[in-house]
C-alpha cells in the first residue's frame, strides 16, 4: 500500500532521545517509566538537551529563537518554536526556562495532554481557552506561550481520498522548513481480521506515515525514488501526521448518533457516542527513507509511545528501512520498535539491479547485523519483518524463493511478500498470482512464517 508513493506528490525539529535498553524486562521498565526524563538526568543535563534540540528545530523552521536566554524571554513574533518536536522533559524545561513557570512540569503535562489526549489534539491553545474550556489556559500564558511558541505541526491537511477498500490518503502541504510548499502522504489503512466465534470480526486501523519530501535512495521500482531527497521532516512535521489522523479520523466517524426509538418509544430524545474503529498501528512505510533522518524519527517514537502522549504500543509501531546497517543498530539500541527491512532479493546481483543502495550495504553485510540482532535461536528475541515486493521476471523464481531461505538461515525472521503496485512510467510488472503462491509455498515449506500483502487503495493511487 505504501511501497510506492503515488504519482500525485510529485509536486527538521530534530531530538536526541534517551538512551534505552533494547527489550529491557519487566522489573527494568517499570522501574525506569516511574520518573520523567528531566527527573532521571537532572534539570541542568536535560536543559541542555532542550535547547539543543530546539536550536535544532528552530534552524529547520528558518527561526531564529534562542533557547539560551534567559528565562522569561519573551521572543519575537515569527521566531516560534514547534513543541511538538520536544519530549516531555524538553518540554518542561522548556516551561521552566523560556516561559518561567512556578510549575513548569504541571504546565508541560497540561500542554502535553491537550496536544496528543484523546480527542483533543488542539490545532491552537486557543481551542482550550479558560473561558471557555474545562482546565483550558489563561488568556495571560496563551498570549505569553504565542509570543515564543506554536502547537502547530507544521502541516496543513489540502486533500483527501477515499478508496473502494476503505483506505483513506491525506495530502498534507508543508507550510514551514526547508521543505515548505512540498506535499507528503498519510495513509489510514483499515485491516479486518476475525477474532472469535462469540465476538466475530475485530477491526483496526494502521496509520502509514512519511518521514521525508522524496527519497534518495533510488529504489528502481520507487516511484518516491524517481523524485531524489527533497527535504528532511522534522519531529513535529512527523508527530503531527499522527495527530491529525486521529482528529480527521474522529471527527469524521466519530460524535455522537440519534438512538432507534421505534420499538419503545420515549418522548425524550436518546443519543449515544459512535463506536470508533482505533488506530492501533503505526508503520513508517510512506515517503521516504526513516532511518536517513534518524533523529527526528527517533524523536518522533518517542511521542508516539508516551504512555501520557500518543500511547502506542511499541510493539505496534514499526520503522522500516532499506538496509541502512548503521542507522539501524542505532535505532534499535535507542528504541523498542519493531523493525521492518525491505530487501526484495536475496542475493547481490538481484538486489543490486533494485535497490542502488546495495552497493554500500551489501546483501551479506545487512543480513550479518540481522544475524547479530535477531539471532533465530534466541526465543525471547523479536523477530525482524522482511519485506520483499515481487515483481514479475525479477525476483520471483522458485531459485530466488530458495536463496531467500538461505540467506535468513540463522535470522529470526517474518515474511511480508509484497504484490508490486504497478505505476505509471514503471518498467516493472506485479507478479502473477501463480508465482506468488508457488513463491509463498517454497518459504512456508521452509519452516518460515510468510504473509502476503496485497495492494491497497489502488483506485485512489494510496
Amino acid at each position: 500500500f505504501c511501497v510506492q508513493t503515488s504519482p500525485q506528490l510529485l509536486r527538521r525539529s530534530q531530538h536526541l532521545a534517551r538512551p534505552t535498553r533494547r527489550r529491557e524486562g519487566g522489573a527494568q521498565r517499570k522501574g525506569r517509566e516511574k520518573a520523567w526524563p528531566c527527573e532521571q538526568t537532572g534539570p541542568r543535563w536535560h536543559l541542555a538537551r532542550t535547547r539543543e534540540s530546539a536550536a535544532r528545530a528552530l534552524s529547520s523552521e528558518n527561526t531564529t529563537v534562542d533557547m539560551a536566554t534567559t528565562s522569561g524571554t519573551a521572543g519575537r513574533r515569527g521566531t516560534l518554536l514547534p513543541v511538538k518536536g520536544l519530549s516531555f522533559g524538553e518540554l518542561v524545561s522548556f516551561c521552566r526556562e523560556v516561559l518561567d513557570e512556578e510549575h513548569p512540569e504541571k504546565r508541560a503535562r497540561q500542554l502535553w495532554r491537550w496536544m496528543y489526549s484523546d480527542y483533543r489534539w488542539v490545532r491552537s491553545l486557543e481551542d482550550a481557552a479558560a473561558e471557555t474550556t474545562q482546565n483550558g489556559f489563561s488568556k495571560a500564558f496563551r498570549e505569553k506561550f504565542d509570543a515564543v511558541a506554536t502547537v502547530d505541526g507544521g502541516l496543513q491537511l489540502c486533500d483527501e481520498h477515499t478508496a473502494a477498500d476503505g483506505t483513506v490518503k491525506l495530502v498534507f502541504e508543508l507550510t514551514t522548513g526547508p521543505g515548505k510548499g512540498g506535499k507528503i502522504e498519510t495513509v489510514l489503512i483499515p485491516v479486518v481480521r476475525e477474532h472469535d466465534s462469540k465476538h466475530g470480526v475485530k477491526g483496526r486501523i494502521t496509520l502509514c506515515v512519511s518521514s521525508q519530501l522524496g527519497c534518495a535512495m533510488g529504489c528502481k521500482f520507487c516511484w518516491t525514488g524517481k523524485l531524489g531527497l527533497l527535504a528532511n521532516l522534522s519531529t513535529a512535521q512527523i508527530v503531527e501526521q499522527v495527530v491529525a489522523a486521529r482528529r480527521y479520523h474522529y471527527e469524521k466517524f466519530g460524535g455522537v448518533e440519534e438512538m432507534d426509538d421505534s420499538e419503545t418509544p420515549d418522548p425524550r430524545p436518546r443519543s449515544r457516542s459512535r463506536y470508533v474503529t482505533p488506530i492501533t498501528n503505526i508503520v513508517y512505510m510512506g515517503m521516504g527513507e526513516p532511518l536517513d533522518n534518524l533523529e527526528a524519527v527517533i524523536g518522533s517514537l518517542e511521542i508516539a509511545t508516551d504512555h501520557l502522549g500518543l500511547h502506542f504500543s511499541h510493539n505496534k509501531v514499526t520503522v522500516s528501512t532499506v538496509g541502512l546497517v548503521p542507522e539501524m543498530r542505532e535505532l534499535l539500541r535507542r528504541t523498542n520498535v519493531s523493525l521492518a527491512v525491505s530487501l526484495h532479493g536475496a542475493t547481490n546481483d538481484v538486489r543490486g539491479s533494485i535497490v542502488p543502495v546495495n552497493g554500500r550495504y551489501a546483501v551479506e553485510e545487512l543480513v550479518g547485523a540481522l544475524e547479530e540482532l535477531f539471532p533465530v535461536d534466541d526465543k525471547t528475541s523479536p523477530h525482524v519483518l522482511i519485506e520483499y515486493t515481487m515483481m514479475d521476471g525479477v525476483n520471483d523464481r522458485v531459485e530466488d524463493a530458495e536463496a531467500l531461505l538461505h540467506v535468513l538461515s540463522k535470522v529470526k525472521a517474518k515474511i511480508n511478500l509484497i504484490v508490486f503496485n504497478a505505476h505509471e512510467g514503471t518498467q516493472y510488472a506485479a507478479s502473477t498470482d501463480a508465482s506468488v503462491g508457488a513463491f509463498r509455498d517454497v518459504l512456508i515449506k521452509g519452516g518460515r512464517v510468510v504473509t502476503v500483502r496485497a495492494s491497497r487503495g489502488d483506485d485512489e493511487a494510496a
